[in-house]
């Protein structure tokens, strides 16, 4: 008798990976080059050095998501999981500049984050027995919070980063919602799962005769442009540097942590303790890897998780095609301005549905949980308060330690941890289903 394979498991035919993987590289393209453009101008690189190192940004999140996806031993967590660079990584980058100078700041900067990425390996072991303190109550409030905490970049993306949306940017970011729709409304099968990429070429179609595609991506970025190892600088080993990337590498693992859980529930195979210590060695290791190319620390992409949600297509392998892809772009930047085509207004109509599917699935995970306890409800209602603090106010903090802004300026950290020490305190005692044995991480010697 032939033995099911799981949909996680599933190879989609060649057009429905390629299409998939697009998809997915689309919801997260914006993502993954914001960073180095802002470290880029902080340290005043040139615009065709800027233009290499979003490129091995690109390329190293491509080599991160196929090792996260496909895994190499007891690397990689094995699911749908998409890997780029993580934002908690910006503020602790522009305190080296200010501190270091910006002729010197990206030296220091890849010691720190290498020895961030071998902390990591080494700390996956123990940071996924954390899990057994992630019960429904815990992970569908964070879920949700990933959801939320994303929105409002949807909406920065339709109002273009300016203070109000144009008349012009609504329309766009309309259009692409209702194409999105429309086609998870009308269309079956693989057109239906690919919703989110029709809309964006809908919405990037009738903004072109409006005049707001940007042709510049495509016609000034060169066609072959590799980052050799070290370009930027070879790495510099620094104390203070080095603590407060430790720092960033304790968010990287909560929050790579809490999209594992998330994109478990979603896929419906619940992480074991051994898949997220396997997920985070990725991460690790994948941030390691990435300073020899000029990119920075790896995380789990949230957004990434919604779009699986989203279209239903689990397949690992779809999102495999996407780091290849990735791996493209970071070769050809001529490829990457094809993709950079989409109008930000475009992608934000098409984030509404992507990230408010995310906060779906964390009601639905939340559903699992009792809500006869008055403490669950309070639990839930602190946590996501605490962590929609920097999302309503993003200068909350600033009066803070930057070691403590690090993780409060991120909702999701600070919503996370709020809702485990809450659940601890108030919560009952139950905690996430024990995993089998035989997929528990062994205990390290």
């Amino acid at each position: 008798m032939e033995i099911p394979v799981h949909p996680v498991d599933a190879k989609p035919p060649t057009g429905q990976l390629i299409a998939g993987g697009l998809q997915h590289v689309a919801a997260m393209y914006a993502g993954v080059v914001a960073p180095p453009l802002i470290i880029g101008a902080a340290v005043g690189l040139s615009a065709g050095q800027l233009s290499l190192l979003i490129s091995a940004s690109l390329f190293t999140a491509g080599l991160a998501t196929m090792l996260q996806t496909i895994g190499v031993w007891r690397f990689g967590a094995r699911l749908p999981l998409v890997n780029g660079v993580t934002f908690a990584t910006v503020a602790p980058v522009l305190a080296i500049v200010d501190q270091r100078g910006p002729d010197a700041a990206l030296g220091v900067v890849y010691g720190a984050t290498l020895v961030a990425g071998l902390l990591i390996v080494l700390a996956a072991p123990f940071f996924s027995r954390l899990t057994r303190y992630f019960p429904p109550i815990v992970t569908g409030t964070v879920i949700t919070l990933i959801g939320v905490s994303l929105l409002p970049v949807a909406v920065g993306w339709i109002s273009d980063q300016q203070p109000s949306a144009g008349g012009t940017n609504l329309l766009l970011a309309g259009v692409t919602l209702i194409a999105v729709l429309a086609c998870t409304r009308f269309l079956s099968g693989f057109w239906s799962r690919v919703a989110l990429l029709l809309g964006l070429v809908v919405g990037t179609l009738v903004a072109w005769p409006l005049g707001e595609v940007d042709s510049s991506s495509l016609t000034e970025a060169p066609a072959f442009g590799i980052v050799t190892p070290f370009h930027f600088g070879a790495p510099v080993f620094d104390i203070a540097a080095i603590i407060s990337m430790a720092i960033v590498a304790v968010v990287i693992m909560a929050e790579s942590t809490a999209d594992m859980i998330a994109l478990g529930e979603v896929v419906e195979r619940p992480t074991s303790e051994r898949t997220i210590a396997d997920g985070l060695r990725a991460d690790g290791l994948g941030t390691a890897v990435a300073t020899m190319f000029g990119g920075f620390a790896c995380t789990a992409f949230a957004q990434n998780v919604g779009l699986v949600a989203l279209t239903r297509m689990f397949s690992r392998y779809v999102v495999a095609a996407s780091g290849f892809i990735l791996v493209l772009l970071g070769m050809f930047p001529v490829a990457g301005g094809i993709v950079a085509l989409v109008p930000q207004p475009v992608l934000g109509g098409a984030g509404l549905v992507l990230f408010g599917g995310v906060a779906v699935a964390g009601l639905r995970t939340l559903a699992k949980a009792s809500f006869e306890r008055p403490a669950n409800i309070t639990i839930v209602a602190a946590a996501l308060g605490i962590g929609l603090i920097p999302i309503a106010s993003p200068d909350f903090y600033e009066g803070f330690p930057a070691t403590m802004r690090t993780i409060l300026d991120s909702g999701i950290s600070a919503g996370c941890l709020a809702a485990v020490v809450l659940n601890l305190i108030f919560g009952d005692r139950a905690r996430r289903d024990p995993v089998p044995e035989e997929t528990k991480e062994p205990t390290p010697t």
